[in-house]
C-alpha cells in the first residue's frame, strides 16, 4: 500500500509542434504581403515616373510643333509681304510674269492651308518648310525678272522723255513760226494833222495850234498763214515829250507784248481780216482835248504782241 502512495515526480513539459508551424507561417505571409506591397509600391513609382517622361516628351514633341509652326509662319509671312509688295511693283510693269506670280499663288495657298491647321503633324510641317524655301526661291527669281524689267522701262522711258522732248520742241517751233507767221504786217502808215473848220471841213495843216485830230491811216499786207476773221491791232501814239496819248473815250489801256512787258497803247482797232488778201486804208482819228505840242510825233503799230509797223509826223 506504501508502494501505491508515494508521490510520483511532476511530468516535464512537452513543445507543441503545431504551434511552431503556425508561427513560421504567419512570418512567412507577413513577408510576401511585404515583398508583394513593395513591389507593388516601387512598380506604381515606376510606372508614375515612366508617364510622366513620356507625358514630358509628348508635351516636348508639342512645344517643338507649335515652335516649328511659329517660325514657319513668320518665314511665310514675310515671304508673302515680298510676294505682295513685288506683286504691287509688278502690276506696272510687263504681262509675261502672270505664270510666275499663279505658281507662287499656289505655293502660298498649300502652305496657308497646312499652316492653318491645329494639329500638324511633323512631316506636314517639313513639307511646308520645304515650300517656304521654294517659294523663296522663286520670290528671287520674280524679283530678279522685276528688276529687268524696270531697267528696261527706264531704258524706253529714257528714250521716250528724248522723243518727247523732240516732238515738243519741234511742236513748239512749229507754233511759234505759225505764230510769228500769222502776225500781221503793218504798212504805207501815214498821219495827217487835221484843222476842222467852222463849216465842218478838213484841212491838213502842220501847225500844232490848228491841229483838232490826228488822222492815222495805214494798210495791211496780205498774209497767207493768218486766219480770216477779225484781228486786233494796237496804236501807240508818242508825243514830242516821249509820253503815250492815251484817252478815256478813245479806249486808251494797256497791252501785253511778246517779251513779256506791258505797254500803253493810245488806241484799239478791230479790223476784218480775210487770208492771203491785204487791207488796204484803215483809218484811225485821234481827237485830244487841249493843244498838241510842236514837235516829231511817233507811231507804233502792234499785233499779237509784236511791232508791225512804224510812223511819224512833226508838227511845228
Amino acid at each position: 500500500m506504501s508502494q501505491f502512495n508515494q508521490t510520483l515526480p511532476p511530468t516535464p513539459p512537452q513543445n507543441n509542434p503545431g504551434r511552431k508551424n503556425n508561427s513560421i507561417i504567419y512570418w512567412v505571409v507577413i513577408l510576401i504581403l511585404f515583398t508583394g506591397c513593395l513591389y507593388l509600391f516601387m512598380s506604381k513609382n515606376k510606372m508614375a515616373e515612366d508617364n510622366n517622361n513620356l507625358l514630358k516628351q509628348k508635351q516636348q514633341q508639342v512645344d517643338s510643333i507649335k515652335n516649328d509652326r511659329s517660325t514657319l509662319q513668320a518665314e511665310f509671312d514675310a515671304v508673302s509681304a515680298k510676294v505682295d509688295q513685288l506683286e504691287s511693283q509688278k502690276s506696272k510693269l510687263d504681262s509675261a510674269l502672270q505664270g510666275d506670280k499663279s505658281q507662287m499663288m499656289q505655293l502660298q495657298a498649300r502652305i496657308r492651308s497646312i499652316l492653318s491647321k491645329g494639329n500638324a503633324t511633323k512631316e506636314e510641317l517639313k513639307n511646308a518648310r520645304e515650300m517656304i524655301t521654294s517659294l523663296n526661291d522663286k520670290t528671287k527669281e520674280y524679283e530678279a525678272k522685276i528688276a529687268e524689267l524696270e531697267k528696261e522701262n527706264k531704258v524706253l522711258t529714257g528714250k521716250n522723255k528724248v522723243l518727247t522732248k523732240e516732238r515738243d520742241s519741234t511742236v513748239a517751233k512749229n507754233i511759234a513760226l505759225k505764230q510769228a507767221g500769222s502776225v500781221l504786217h503793218a504798212s504805207n502808215i501815214r498821219m495827217e494833222p487835221i484843222h476842222l473848220k467852222r463849216n465842218g471841213k478838213e484841212k491838213e495843216t502842220t501847225k500844232a495850234k490848228k491841229v483838232n485830230e490826228l488822222r492815222i491811216t495805214f494798210d495791211i499786207d496780205e498774209n497767207r498763214i493768218a486766219e480770216s476773221g477779225s484781228k486786233q491791232v494796237y496804236v501807240r501814239i508818242i508825243g514830242p515829250d516821249q509820253s503815250v496819248l492815251s484817252s478815256t473815250a478813245n479806249g486808251s489801256g494797256s497791252m501785253n507784248i511778246i517779251n513779256g512787258d506791258q505797254l500803253l497803247f493810245s488806241v484799239m482797232k478791230e479790223i476784218p481780216l480775210i487770208q492771203g488778201q491785204p487791207v488796204r486804208d484803215i483809218v484811225i482819228d485821234w481827237h485830244q482835248d487841249g493843244n498838241y505840242l510842236k514837235g516829231t510825233y511817233n507811231i507804233e503799230i502792234f499785233n499779237e504782241g509784236y511791232k508791225v509797223g512804224s510812223g511819224n509826223v512833226t508838227l511845228k
